[in-house]
């Protein structure tokens, strides 16, 4: 036997030799029929799982995590499932709490690693509220998960009806909210995933999770007007005689200083689309990356600010949100995304410490809007900023980019230092540029008017100092 044939038999035998362990390693997909079948499988490891097609009920649960997937290197096929959860079981006081410390409700938590569950359809029923604002459907604390093509819709928040108005967490409110990802959670991937907000609460949030993508997700929630509340003959909203939480600014929305709701407002009727907290018990949430998403109807459409590591966001786009489209922060680099103006600035880099976000922006169609005037809002130091359009008919006359303001969502020091200094700004739409006390080194290009604010004007911020 020759050189030749001897390397021609080594490379066969290892390429037999390879198919046979790929065939070895290949996971047998496993089928079951019902779900408690199913969940026999949530803690084993290197299962491949498919749950067969149709609806299924979750009336009953032994812990406050009704399903816990803990298992690793597992893949869930729930494609043509559909997942009804009582909102009975987020009001049990019976059901094994949480050894994790945190006394939060979901439908499921995925705390394993490589895990993936895709094609869930999972929705909340009823109308009982749960015992606490924390309520969600989906916790996932693992390494590596996956959850593809999931959508959910929740319900069973209370009050409904009245948003933010009431509170954002205190003793009446209580919350359904969508998707978290908090610590210790690392490398987790939303994609293609979809959340239909019909309840009090965030659709996607993050908390101390590290290299986090939501790719291609979309988020809705609804708007209501505060016309509709005060024509209301009864309900919770009447009852309290239409007074607030709290008077002057709500999250977007302006009502009296003794709290009184105002006509002429509209609110959103859950919290934010998606949102970054900085952190969870001292853990940053790091290194967040949105992409090809899109969020409509929301409080605040994508916040990033509020998580200081600089986060991309990228190809999203952002309508008819009341609070703020975007919220920008320290660091945030924003590429070749849109959103409206109708109901609340299209976006914000609201804080005096945040520095260097770097912002491509396109705004949407902003007419026919209501109780809102603010294209845009600047604060903080060495940001670069371009502001477009693809129609200047998109942005009424009224609208205004400001620097340096009170104005708008994200000021929660009274005693701040209100500035804005070295920002770039190009400025390519006919919004007039308004610079107010505390800007400084500004480097503007502008196809709108740039002007100072005046005497009457900048009085008028430094009164929204104590209304935020």
């Amino acid at each position: 036997m020759n050189k030749q044939t001897l390397i021609m038999l080594s490379v066969l035998l290892l390429f037999l030799s390879c198919r046979a362990q790929s065939t070895d390693n290949k996971k047998a997909i496993i089928e079951v029929n019902t779900l408690s079948e199913f969940k026999k499988y949530l803690d084993q490891d290197n299962v491949h799982v498919k749950l067969k097609e149709g609806n299924y009920q979750i009336d009953d649960a032994q812990k406050i995590r009704f399903m816990e997937i803990t298992s690793t290197n597992s893949y869930y096929d729930l494609r043509g499932a559909r997942f009804m959860v009582d909102t009975k079981l987020f009001s049990r006081p019976d059901l094994i709490k949480s050894d994790d410390g945190n006394s939060m409700y979901c439908a499921i938590e995925i705390s394993g690693k490589n895990v993936t569950l895709e094609g869930l359809y999972i929705e909340t029923y009823g109308d009982t509220p749960g015992r606490q604002s924390k309520n969600k459907i989906f916790n996932l604390v693992g390494e590596n998960v996956t959850l593809k093509d999931v959508e959910v819709r929740t319900t069973g928040s209370s009050p409904w009806g009245y948003g933010y108005l009431y509170g954002l967490g205190g003793n009446d409110v209580r919350k359904m909210n969508g998707i978290r990802i908090g610590y210790p959670a690392k490398n987790v991937k939303l994609l293609g995933c979809k959340v239909h907000m019909r309840a009090m609460g965030h659709a996607i949030f993050l908390q101390g999770s590290e290299n986090t993508l939501i790719e291609n997700c979309q988020v809705d929630g609804l708007l209501r007007t505060t016309d509709a509340m005060l024509a209301e003959t009864s309900g919770y909203g009447f009852d309290k005689k239409f007074y607030a939480g709290k008077g002057n600014y709500i999250e977007g929305t302006i009502v009296a200083e003794d709290g009184k709701i105002l006509p002429g407002e509209i609110i959103s009727l859950s919290e934010d689309g998606i949102r970054m907290y900085p952190d969870y018990n001292g853990h940053k949430t790091l290194n967040t990356t949105v992409k090809a998403c899109t969020v409509t109807q929301m409080r605040r459409g994508i916040c990033t600010g509020l998580s200081t590591s600089g986060d991309k966001i990228i190809d999203c786009v952002v309508r008819d949100c009341v609070t703020t489209g975007y919220n920008v922060g320290n660091e945030d680099v924003i590429i070749n995304c849109s959103a409206d103006a109708k109901y609340g600035e299209a976006f914000c880099i609201p804080y005096t410490n945040a520095k260097n976000a770097k912002v491509e922006m396109t705004i949407l169609d902003s007419r026919n809007g209501m109780a809102n005037n603010l294209l845009a809002k600047i604060n903080g130091t060495g940001h670069t900023v371009v502001i477009k359009t693809d129609n200047s008919e998109y942005i009424p006359d009224t609208m205004a980019i400001k620097l340096s303001v009170w104005e708008g969502y994200g000021n929660f020091n009274e005693k701040a230092k209100m500035h804005a200094t070295d920002i770039t700004l190009d400025n390519q739409t006919s919004a007039e540029v308004i610079t107010f006390k505390g800007t400084e080194n500004l480097k503007v290009k502008s196809v709108g008017n740039v002007r100072e604010a005046t005497n009457s004007e900048n009085l008028v911020n430094e009164g929204n100092r104590t209304k935020r």
